[in-house]
């Protein structure tokens, strides 16, 4: 048996082609199913869906043989004991810093100024920051960035931006590009030894798929 572990979401919908050219198909939606382990049209292969944050525990530690996550959740959260064979070329965002509109970032770090930040990427966030020279408190939050500099919590938030929209429609801007991100398929080493030739043939497929 062959475990992949997806989140539900953009990722899994980006999924969806690469895994039909490895001739697999999952069997269920699971934005409409309560199920956790999907059945593919594979009776050898599953699909786990778990949380984004968690697919590198799940991949880590055996639960699953292999998982797609973005490269944000790699860099916070590490990546001991995975085989990172490919970038998928999917999902594709960016790390921003954000501001108010109002809010006079560039003069700000011009001064020195101690800056709050918010965001839940805080490994990302510090060594951004540290490398700029730049003092920030970092204020980890979980989600709805956006309100942090609005109610007067933070200068800035650190997040994920894919068209800006929810930035613009919250008065916020970007003011700071810090990486692009888009999402890795992950292996466990372990499985790679004990079911290479099963693994090796997904690897081989979604090499080929991205390629075209």
């Amino acid at each position: 048996m062959i475990t992949i572990a997806l989140s539900k979401g953009r990722i899994f919908e980006e999924t969806l082609p690469l895994l039909k050219a490895a001739g697999i198909e999952v069997l269920e939606d699971p934005e409409k199913s309560r199920k956790l382990i999907l059945t593919t049209n594979q009776p050898d292969v599953r699909v786990l869906v778990v949380r984004a944050t968690d697919v590198p525990t799940y991949v880590q530690y055996g639960g699953a043989d292999m998982g797609i996550t973005g490269k944000d959740t790699l860099l916070e959260h590490g990546s001991q004991g995975l085989y990172q064979p490919l970038d998928l070329q999917i999902a594709k965002c960016r790390i921003s810093v954000a501001v108010r509109s109002d809010f006079d970032y560039a003069n700000m770090v011009k001064k020195g100024s101690r800056l709050t930040v918010a965001t839940k990427y805080v490994a990302i966030s510090r060594e951004f920051f540290a490398t700029k020279g730049v003092h920030v408190d970092l204020i980890k939050l979980y989600g709805s960035m956006e309100l942090a500099p609005l109610v007067g919590m933070a200068d800035a938030i650190v997040d994920l931006v894919s068209t800006g929209n929810t930035l613009k429609a919250n008065h916020l801007v970007e003011v700071e590009h810090i990486m692009d991100i888009s999402s890795r398929l992950v292996v466990n080493q372990a499985a790679l030894k004990l079911k290479q030739a099963p693994i090796r043939r997904i690897i081989d497929a979604f090499e080929s798929a991205i390629g075209q």
